[in-house]
């Protein structure tokens, strides 16, 4: 087999509907739309979540809580992940990254006590908890909060 003799299975390729082509074709005239109306028109419609003049369901539900816009986003990462840095090795959110436990290094990176560790490592991070930073401690190792 060539690349110039591949193609496609039969059926799988549809040709688009052609509208407002005349009356024999089928979809000649009012092109589908119907006749009048506001859906009928050019740029016609309703805007979405629109329910015909009712109040709509996002305003008719009770609003509760409050949404920080400025909340600060935490990548978390365990002990057990820094198991694949070498000993005496530097571990930053760059370094994260690189290796792939954090998918950005805007994240700020809170360190988590899962697992053990059993070499040390100079571990810089933006929080720590109290358990993962004895263990890395344990381990000859240092944790820096930045």
């Amino acid at each position: 087999m060539k690349l110039h003799e591949l193609s496609p299975p039969k059926g799988a390729k549809k040709a688009r509907k052609r509208v407002g082509r005349g009356v024999g074709s089928g979809q000649g005239k009012t092109a589908g739309r119907g006749s009048k109306g506001q859906k009928s028109r050019s740029g016609g419609g309703v805007r979405v979540g629109f329910e015909g003049g009712q109040m709509p369901i996002q305003r008719r539900l009770p609003k509760r809580g409050f949404t920080n816009i400025f909340r600060k986003q935490w990548a978390v990462v365990n002990v057990r992940d820094l198991t694949r840095f070498e000993a005496g090795s530097v571990v930053d959110a760059r370094a994260m990254v690189d290796a792939g436990l954090v998918r950005s290094s805007r994240l700020g990176v809170k360190l988590l006590a899962q697992g053990e560790i059993s070499h040390p490592l100079t571990v810089k991070v933006g929080r720590c908890s109290k358990a993962a930073r004895e263990k890395i401690q344990a381990a000859g190792g240092i944790i820096e909060v930045v």
